[in-house]
């Protein structure tokens, strides 16, 4: 299912900060990551993903570092500030008021096995 870009919008930074909760991650991997724990609902092309990077970057709730990979190619890790995990805190529980809100209105998730990020 393909999400529409305002929803996305909203949806898809705080995907990325919760998968940066767990730990470090490079650009392709954030990307391979959304589309497989998601079923693809979360899926974004580079292209989408390395402007919503910056963003948060310049927002300073992300921080990018280079770094050498085991194959000896330089990657760009991105990891959590400690802004971003008051903003991830906020939006987290903004988004369970929201999910509450619409399951009230008798719109509710149909659970999928191994979608949680």
């Amino acid at each position: 299912m393909r999400i529409e870009s305002e929803l996305m919008r909203g949806a898809g930074p705080l995907a990325v900060l919760k998968l940066l909760e767990r730990r470090d991650m490079y650009g392709y991997e954030l990307v391979e990551s959304l589309s497989r724990q998601t079923d693809g609902v979360l899926n974004m092309g580079q292209s989408t993903l390395y402007p919503l990077l910056y963003n948060l970057e310049a927002k300073g709730l992300i921080v990018g570092e280079w770094r050498e990979a085991d194959s000896g190619r330089q990657r760009k890790y991105y990891r959590l500030t400690g802004s971003g995990r008051k903003r991830l805190a906020r939006d987290e529980k903004q988004w369970t008021a929201l999910s509450g809100a619409m399951a009230a209105l008798g719109i509710t998730p149909t659970p999928r096995a191994g979608a949680a990020l």
